[in-house]
């Protein structure tokens, strides 16, 4: 591969080519075509500056987990057409602050998050993240409660139910984990037909995810390189 980026950040331009490769092959295996999957570039801890390397390489789907930096790295690249995509857990009292840069919020968990959104005036893409554990501090919801929480984000007038999202527990293999993903999608589409994709897949998991459906893909490090000390 022939390096695609400035020397500010060596090995970038490969890796992400590297990476759409392998999604490609990937979507090949499942009997998928690679346009129906979204790569979302995790840019967590990293400078605005990298974000916008991705740009030039033609990335429009940035992925961030902490609201305060997602907010910071928005404001200094709105000359870029990006799409925010906002994946870690929300403080419902930063709802209001992250619907003004956030094209999608993949972890609505709970109703109070979905009112506090739902007061904003602008539409975003909803998904909602599913609690894959039986650890109820992990982020999502319960598998019970799905279907209530996604007929409370049908009904928002300011979101759009995308579908769901989650994490494959590590002591889970990943395509078992998928496929109960694929299952609680089928519970949502049927609240809402329109709502047919599923965030889910990272770096050492996202050719599973892609064989059970998935349409969002949250991947990091694999193309941005290891993360910066947090700041």
């Amino acid at each position: 591969m022939t390096e695609l980026v400035s020397p500010a950040y060596p090995g970038l331009g490969d890796r992400l080519a590297q990476i759409r490769s392998d999604i490609a092959e990937a979507c090949r295996a499942a009997d998928r075509k690679p346009e129906s999957t979204t790569l979302i570039v995790v840019t967590k801890f990293h400078p605005a500056s990298l974000v916008r390397e991705l740009a030039a390489l033609g990335v429009r789907d940035v992925g961030e987990n902490r609201h305060q930096e997602a907010q910071d790295k928005a404001a200094e690249l709105t000359d870029l057409d990006l799409n925010w995509h906002f994946i870690g857990q929300l403080q419902t009292k930063k709802a209001r602050q992250a619907a003004r840069y956030a094209s999608a919020i993949h972890s609505i968990d709970r109703e109070r998050l979905v009112d506090a959104l739902a007061e904003g005036d602008r539409a975003i893409d909803a998904f909602v993240q599913v609690n894959m554990t039986d650890d109820p501090g992990r982020g999502g919801v319960a598998p019970a409660e799905l279907e209530r929480l996604a007929e409370r984000v049908a009904a928002a007038p300011a979101l759009r139910l995308r579908g769901v999202m989650a994490v494959a527990p590590l002591e889970e293999e990943p395509a078992r984990a998928f496929a109960r993903l694929a299952d609680y999608s089928a519970q949502v589409r049927a609240i809402d037909p329109a709502a047919t994709d599923i965030s889910a897949g990272m770096t050492h998991d996202f050719a599973e995810a892609i064989a059970a459906g998935a349409t969002h893909l949250r991947i990091g490090s694999a193309i941005t390189g290891k993360r910066p000390e947090p700041r």
